[in-house]
């Protein structure tokens, strides 16, 4: 039987093109800031109320503005997974993913409710659309958010598959849904509200 040889230099070449394509994922894998906890660099403030940066957050305060509050990323994003920290300490916030802006204060898109018990926290609620797609029961949400203290989402949105998960427990799901596909994040302060929200530690996987 005849055997074969495979020169030296194709065989580094191949190895070399793998530890490549290797590294290539590696990276596409890598949770990447999307804040850096001094500036509010990649994002900009529309509407009512003040959003500061302090000990590394986003801070949002507001005291019944007659406009929303929002805080836009300067990016658009399609498919994605995006993490964060919440401090809810008074009013009515969200987090907007594959958002617009329309003037003074709309946000049009999916929303994922912010805030206390008994808000709706971790649903998805479409904002001048459909309102709830999928909201948690008060005892559901009462399993996971915790009031006053830090509470970590999660949001991994790719195509029309849309799942939120709030301290590591699911809250939320859509399938195959219509909702538009690309857009800006987005963080919310509600209107006629007393607002103290406070979000850190931004990050996404693409």
């Amino acid at each position: 039987m005849r055997l074969t040889c495979i020169p030296i230099s194709l065989c580094l070449a191949i190895v070399l093109a793998l530890a490549a394509c290797a590294s290539a994922e590696e990276k596409k894998g890598e949770w990447k800031p999307l804040m850096d906890g001094k500036t509010m660099a990649g994002w900009h403030p529309v509407g009512d109320g003040q959003w500061t940066v302090e000990d590394g957050a986003f801070v949002g305060r507001a005291n019944n503005e007659k406009l929303y509050g929002l805080l836009f990323s300067d990016k658009t994003f399609k498919d994605f997974t995006v993490r964060f920290k919440f401090k809810c300490l008074s009013g009515d916030s969200g987090f907007y993913i594959r958002t617009e802006f329309k003037e003074p204060d709309k946000a049009n898109g999916l929303q994922v409710q912010v805030g206390r018990l008994k808000s709706g926290v971790g649903g998805i609620y479409e904002s001048y659309g459909r309102a709830w797609v999928d909201k948690p029961t008060d005892e559901e949400e009462k399993s996971y958010t915790r009031d006053d203290q830090w509470n970590e989402m999660v949001i991994d949105a790719h195509g029309g598959n849309v799942t939120v998960t709030v301290n590591g427990i699911k809250s939320a799901e859509l399938k195959d849904d219509p909702a538009q596909q690309e857009g800006h994040f987005a963080l919310q302060m509600h209107a006629n509200c007393v607002m103290h929200v406070i979000f850190k530690d931004i990050e996404i996987k693409q």
